[in-house]
């Protein structure tokens, strides 16, 4: 059951990459945030953004399920994560889209896309190696834009042991200087979705900088 799958893996609870591992391998999925209308309302984000700014192709980082894929509108598309089975179950939903490709994260050999998309990862990764280090792979894999859907939130406490809150918007302001938040992007989405103790999960829309 979806429910014992959630739960389950926090016993003994061994860090975010296990969790997830686990997670999937008992049958689990990627979370309501994948379904639903929080899925509708990614989608339409997206869509608009890539149709818009006529973005290529796009690369994620925690493709997961693969559930909210079923909604995208991307001209090519590369899906990554760290779960077997969250690979296996993608390349079986969209087993007839040529442009979509899948591979595990172990397995990345530094492939970059017009656009970098993250969506809802960043607070299920609580440890600080691994939260820094997906943000350095995403923001290097973005040739003219990363897309984050995320909370930012400073000191918010810690309820879930495979969640941490954390600001991510400070994080990224001081970390890549080559990159501008598109601020005129961000005023045009519909309204943020709340999450809980963590505030609001939110897009945040970045654009790289000419030659950096």
């Amino acid at each position: 059951m979806k429910w014992l799958a959630k739960w389950l893996p926090l016993l003994g609870f061994r860090g975010s990459s296990n969790y997830w591992r686990q997670r999937y391998r008992l049958g689990g999925d990627s979370g309501a945030g994948s379904g639903g209308i929080a899925a509708e309302y990614k989608a339409q984000v997206l869509n608009d953004f890539v149709r818009a700014h006529g973005v290529a192709d796009v690369i994620e980082f925690g493709c997961g399920d693969g559930r909210q894929l079923e909604l995208a509108q991307y001209p090519a598309y590369l899906g990554l994560d760290i779960s077997e089975e969250a690979i296996a179950w993608c390349r079986q939903r969209f087993g007839g889209d040529p442009g979509k490709r899948f591979a595990l994260l172990d397995d990345y050999t530094g492939e970059d896309a017009d656009l970098a998309l993250s969506l809802d990862v960043l607070f299920h990764l609580v440890e600080d190696e691994v939260y820094f280090d997906y943000l350095d792979r995403l923001f290097a894999a973005g040739r003219r834009f990363v897309v984050v859907y995320a909370t930012s939130v400073a000191d918010a406490p810690r309820t879930l042991r495979h969640v941490r809150h954390r600001p991510v918007e400070t994080d990224i302001r001081a970390r890549f200087p080559g990159f501008t938040r598109l601020v005129e992007v961000e005023a045009m989405l519909p309204p943020p979705v709340e999450q809980g103790e963590g505030g609001y999960t939110r897009f945040m829309v970045y654009r790289r900088a000419s030659g950096s």
